[in-house]
């Protein structure tokens, strides 16, 4: 395991990031029509290609790109890290002055690499596609629209449906989200928190070119989750409501029980559903407390490295961002 490196350059302004995990069949394709697309629109540019711990031969495919073109720099995790943390991490090691993330699999289309820049170039400080129509299954769209409204209603941002992180990031914004240091990034949910200038393109999601997609329904469900626990402090809030409810409940319980007692009818099954009512209140105030004291702490811990990298290629011998915890595993 080792690391190259290039001499210091000049920053490009595009930087296309690409996380890749088992994307043989695609990586080499990507990086060609994403080449054709920056020389076309961008004043000098590098693709980043940041792999997941393939199995597939994807970075023997991505050591020879790097070989054949020096703007084409690769990190190799030691391990997968996820759909979230890996990417993110690869955005927040682009040098560009506008970055853009997109997947490997052409269902972000190359060609729009253009009308991002071109809205950047107005003022934008973030610019995200938004898909408009998607051809999956039933319960994939299903199951999408269900997550959607969920961080809709307990979110305390509004998080744009359709769009999935496929966008175009000022380096300023990529700074910012950087020195949050989160370790589990809801990186789409994290440009909507910070109040950036965003504007929105739509468009139409193509097909897989090939491979297989990583986003079942396992991926969806930790997607949805995170996406909760990072912007959903109501959440948290939740059993402190549950419990004033329940502490409601049990004194009118208590009341018609006493009524009850004093007319001589069954005062004790009221008198005992009030006092499960004030258990279940106690215990839900008790949990809600904790729970806000563990988001407190997750707010005041976060110094986890996102990812811990095995390699990294054609990259500047000074490319380092000093605002994330990187560690690169030596031999």
């Amino acid at each position: 395991m080792t690391e190259q490196t290039e001499p210091a350059e000049r920053s490009p302004e595009l930087s296309i990031v690409i996380p890749c995990f088992n994307e043989a069949d695609n990586v080499a394709a990507i990086c060609a029509a994403v080449t054709a697309e920056a020389e076309r629109h961008a004043d000098g540019h590098e693709i980043i290609l940041i792999d997941n711990h393939s199995t597939d031969g994807t970075r023997a495919i991505m050591r020879e790109l790097c070989d054949g073109d020096t703007r084409i720099r690769a990190i190799f995790n030691n391990r997968n890290y996820g759909q979230m943390r890996s990417p993110t991490y690869g955005l927040y090691q682009a040098e560009g002055r506008a970055v853009i993330g997109m997947c490997a699999d052409f269902q972000d289309p190359p060609q729009m690499i253009g009308a991002f820049l071109g809205r950047w170039r107005a003022g934008a400080e973030v610019v995200l596609g938004q898909r408009r129509s998607e051809r999956a299954s039933w319960p994939l769209r299903a199951a999408r629209h269900i997550g959607y409204g969920i961080l809709r209603r307990f979110g305390d941002y509004p998080i744009i449906p359709g769009a999935t992180g496929f966008g175009l990031f000022d380096s300023k914004v990529l700074d910012t989200l950087a020195a949050w240091n989160e370790p589990e990034p809801f990186f789409r949910g994290m440009v909507v928190e910070g109040g950036f200038h965003l504007a929105v393109i739509p468009f139409e999601r193509p097909v897989r070119a090939a491979g297989v997609s990583k986003n079942d329904f396992s991926a969806l469900a930790s997607f949805a989750l995170s996406g909760l626990a990072g912007s959903a402090k109501s959440l948290l809030r939740l059993p402190v409501f549950l419990s004033a409810y329940a502490m409601l409940v049990a004194l009118g319980l208590a009341v018609a029980g006493a009524a009850a007692l004093a007319l001589g009818g069954p005062a004790w099954v009221l008198l005992g559903l009030a006092l499960i009512a004030a258990l279940f209140g106690i215990l839900m105030l008790f949990m809600g407390l904790i729970g806000e004291q563990l988001r407190l702490l997750s707010e005041r811990g976060r110094n986890v490295p996102l990812v811990i990298e095995e390699e990294r290629i054609n990259f500047p011998a000074d490319r380092r961002k000093p605002a994330i915890r990187t560690f690169v595993q030596r031999p």
